[in-house]
């Protein structure tokens, strides 16, 4: 049996275009019935101490009215530009991640926060809304607070960090599928063929393996 085709996609909780990124991931997905495995990996785009942005500047209203809303439209997605001022630093949020990971609902959490934050308006930068939000997905709240108030899942976000350094990642979202990069908004086209060719790859190394044996040897 093939292995699942994996998937890690960098990503940023306040970055509209992540959570623009989730359908044409799922209608790829769909289309080719590929079994994924996918991996959210945290990037932050401004972290501590750079000063994060504010929605009464004119960047953030700009930006949302000439590129986002119009995909948001195009792709049919629910997202509104979050009144939250300033918008909230992610690392607290991406070590609560690493502990859904840890409980086999990363991809849950990630989605979670997506719609909290573009859709509810919510302030992913504090603890409360944080742990209300884990204990909708199933997570234990308790566990969850403790967690983030020990910093016990520090580490770990920071070493994910570090593997978006060595991938020289810059830009989110940024999806690898096997051998393939793609940065920003995919296509699901772009994505079809990402996964038929990390299934392809896969196929003909399973071959290879069977024909010649796990020490290579023929």
């Amino acid at each position: 049996m093939t292995a699942p085709v994996k998937i890690k996609i960098w990503s940023d909780y306040v970055c509209p275009f992540c959570m623009l990124a989730e359908g044409p991931l799922e209608e790829a997905v769909a289309e080719v019935g590929a079994e994924v495995e996918i991996e959210w990996m945290p990037f932050e785009l401004r972290p501590s101490p750079q000063p994060t942005l504010r929605p009464e500047d004119d960047y953030l209203p700009h930006i949302w009215k000439t590129a986002v809303y119009p995909m948001a439209r195009r792709l049919g997605v629910d997202i509104k530009l979050p009144d939250v001022s300033p918008q909230p630093y992610t690392a607290l949020a991406f070590e609560g991640y690493q502990y859904a990971a840890e409980h086999d609902l990363g991809t849950a959490y990630t989605r979670r926060m997506f719609r909290a934050f573009f859709q509810e308006n919510q302030d992913l930068g504090k603890t409360a809304v944080l742990t209300a939000l884990a204990g909708e997905i199933g997570l234990d709240e308790a566990g969850f607070e403790a967690a983030l108030e020990n910093g016990s899942y520090r580490a770990r976000h920071q070493d994910a960090l570090r593997e978006a350094a060595a991938h020289q990642v810059q830009v989110v979202p940024t999806i690898l599928i096997g051998d393939t990069r793609i940065e920003g908004v995919p296509r699901a086209a772009q994505l079809r063929k990402a996964l038929l060719d990390a299934q392809a790859q896969q196929t003909e190394d399973a071959s290879y393996g069977a024909a010649c044996g796990i020490d290579g040897r023929c």
